[in-house]
């Protein structure tokens, strides 16, 4: 078991532990949830002492191993950790990244390392790869070597910072797949993600982090269904809906189709609803709308409904009334209308944006 008490970590201008008290059972699988610059992977570097806190203790089954005297490599031999940027040794090959830290530290014979790394990276999917260097895989592989890496020292405690945050959108799900496997191991877990909807399908807790401590924990079910704090309603509700503001005609097309897919992505959102969406802001704003960001610019909002199996996409702008059913580009608006469960646009010369089109996709 692992115990926070008091937790903190200071830098010279900002703190992003200011009181982190935690009880870490053996077995756990946690999800570690919040705003950017919380402190979630402060905490991560603080637990397995990669950062030494400033204050608090952090105590292994009962021993404080913040103590001044205590051997850090022994709390080390027990946690392992999966970093967003992979920190595998690019001089080496996969199979030597295997074996090089159990050789090391945990003493084991070239032999020995050699298997466990070769049924290691059978498991994650990569037999076969053994003698590539880590330049020659993607993104989504290499994650696969580091977790396989981390399996190698045989840890009681493994944690993983954003494991996937770095990944193009079509490798997430490889990952995702490795990661829960590993749920079913029984070793104690700590993962730092914005995954939404993969932290909930293998997570038994969530903490979220927010104002330098554990702003709420609880379920996954009770912390993004049903969250009883304020601040953590308010991040749950913008991890479930993507916005887009579009300033000019010139805007980052291959930006916003990756953040799309990696919204999509993020809360498991089905192929063809995933397709609708990419289809409404394609049509809707690439085509129908394009004219008018010369002058105004367009906000896109997406909300997706897990319960109903429902997205809707809202496109807002202001400008002079302009219904996009009644331009020149008839073919784009029929496109939309065909793949559409509802089809509407509104009106209100009282608000900003005054024009409001919204389309519902459901699956």
């Amino acid at each position: 078991m692992i115990e926070l008490i008091h937790l903190q970590k200071k830098y010279q201008n900002v703190t992003p532990l200011k009181d982190v008290n935690a009880k870490i059972n053996n077995g756990d699988v946690i999800s570690i949830i919040g705003p950017s610059g919380s402190g979630k992977s402060t905490l991560l570097r603080c637990i397995n002492m990669l950062e030494r806190p400033t204050g608090g203790q952090i105590l292994l089954d009962g021993v404080d191993i913040t103590a001044s005297k205590y051997d850090i490599t022994q709390a080390r031999r027990r946690m392992g950790m999966v970093f967003q940027s992979f920190n595998l040794f690019g001089h080496l090959t996969v199979i030597e990244n295997l074996m090089v830290p159990p050789m090391d530290i945990l003493k084991k014979s070239r032999q020995e390392a050699y298997e466990t790394g070769v049924a290691l990276l059978k498991r994650v999917g990569l037999a076969g790869r053994e003698l590539l260097y880590p330049e020659q895989l993607s993104g989504g592989l290499k994650q696969r070597v580091a977790i396989a890496r981390t399996l190698a020292m045989d840890p009681d405690v493994i944690l993983l910072d954003e494991p996937t945050s770095a990944l193009d959108p079509t490798m997430i799900g490889e990952v995702q797949a490795v990661i829960r496997d590993l749920t079913n191991t029984g070793k104690t877990m700590m993962i730092v993600t914005h995954e939404m909807q993969f932290a909930r399908a293998v997570c038994n807790r969530v903490f979220y982090i927010d104002q330098g401590g554990i702003y709420e924990e609880g379920p996954p079910e009770q912390v993004f269904d049903d969250p009883k704090l304020e601040r953590t309603r308010q991040f749950i509700r913008r991890l479930k809906v993507l916005e887009v503001t579009f300033g000019n005609p010139d805007f980052d097309y291959p930006g916003i189709t990756a953040e799309i897919d990696r919204y999509c992505q993020t809360n498991v959102i089905p192929a063809r609803l995933k397709y609708r969406i990419r289809l409404a802001f394609e049509e809707l704003v690439q085509q129908l709308l394009r004219d008018i960001l010369v002058k105004i610019s367009i906000n896109m909002m997406v909300e997706y409904s897990e319960k109903e199996q429902t997205a809707t996409v809202t496109v807002r702008y202001g400008g002079d009334r302009f219904d996009p059913s009644v331009g020149d580009n008839e073919l784009s608006y029929n496109l939309l209308k065909a793949s559409a469960q509802e089809l509407e646009y509104t009106y209100d010369p009282e608000a900003e944006e005054c024009n409001e089109v919204r389309v519902l996709f459901r699956e």
